[in-house]
């Protein structure tokens, strides 16, 4: 079985959503569905977790790491080059 990326995940969810959205699942494939769906929501919120954990660590700021929220407001382009 090939390693779960949050690529494949984040996939295999948008599949899921359409299905469910289709509407012609029966009730037990849709909650069979809707639980595969919640456990790849939370192993990709995981992976974000980690990608953001890692930003953090490479910001610098006065020679010295620190953590830097996105600014979420313009869409996260803010300058890193300061």
């Amino acid at each position: 079985m090939a390693k779960k990326t949050f690529e494949t995940a984040l996939t295999r969810l948008e599949q899921i959503t359409e299905e469910l959205e289709n509407g012609e699942l029966s009730l037990e494939k849709s909650l069979e569905k809707f639980n595969e769906g919640m456990a790849l929501v939370q192993f990709c919120s995981g992976k974000l977790d980690e990608a953001k954990g890692q930003v953090d660590l490479l910001l610098k700021k006065d020679k010295t790491l620190a953590a830097e929220p996105f600014a979420e407001e313009d869409g996260g382009d803010q300058n890193l080059s300061q």
